[in-house]
């Protein structure tokens, strides 16, 4: 099919496929969403998102290992950082660098059964919301339903490896002074936090991505049902 015939009007792949339409294909639209088969079929696409997400950052060096996500240290520190190498304390800003991103790691494999029961709690309103809110909707999706209580299961896993630096003590010291003038807010209050708020923007970060491969390609997934109903569209 030339895809410059093509009519430019989003069908469910707009989510996941990029697949355009003739105009003599059928097109399934948000009035189409009580189809079973075609929400089965997001549904798969979301779960297997989430899932490939996960596994790529839940192991040594997901996190450390990608530019795209790696955590870096706090703007504080960074600022600090300078001085605090001429001072000799290079090789404790560098453990508290491996120390936050080995938190991350650990605590990813957490969110798998939370982002695979929100998808299999989705209603056609959120599958309406989900074609109707462009590229990013997939990740906005599992931001809203789990990222709250996702930070909760991750801080005390991130907690239980941070505080086994001293240089995260130190700076939770100084940090809750500088909160308490005003002069620090949000998640770098603590470095627990802004670990914590880290990993769930890179678990979001890596969801989008997976996204993006399979709506470039949905056919290559591998999975038949993903075939038939974000491939067959034609």
């Amino acid at each position: 099919m030339n895809r410059r015939h093509f009519n430019g009007f989003w069908t469910l792949t707009a989510v996941f496929g990029a697949l355009f339409l003739s105009p003599k294909a059928y097109a399934l639209s948000l009035a189409d969403l009580s189809n079973a088969q075609a929400s089965q079929g997001l549904k798969a696409a979301l779960d297997r998102g989430a899932r490939a997400a996960v596994d790529l950052l839940g192991r040594p060096d997901g996190f450390l290992g990608d530019a795209r996500v790696r955590i870096g240290l706090p703007q504080a520190l960074q600022d600090a950082s300078g001085l605090l190498r001429t001072l000799g304390q290079g090789q404790r800003l560098d453990e508290l660098v491996n120390a936050m991103n080995r938190a991350a790691e650990a605590a990813v494999p957490l969110a798998r059964d939370m982002l695979v029961g929100a998808v299999k709690s989705m209603n056609v309103q959120d599958a309406k919301a989900i074609l109707g809110g462009g590229e990013t909707a997939v990740t906005q999706f599992f931001v809203d339903k789990t990222r709250a209580p996702l930070g909760d299961k991750f801080l005390p896993v991130v907690k239980k490896t941070t505080t086994q630096v001293n240089l995260a003590e130190k700076y939770n010291q100084v940090a809750g002074k500088a909160a308490a003038v005003g002069l620090l807010k949000g998640e770098a209050v603590t470095i627990e936090r802004y670990v914590t708020g880290k990993a769930l923007d890179g678990l979001y970060f890596m969801i989008g991505e997976e996204e993006k491969k399979i709506r470039q390609d949905p056919v290559g997934t591998g999975s038949a049902l993903l075939k038939k109903v974000f491939g067959a569209l034609q």
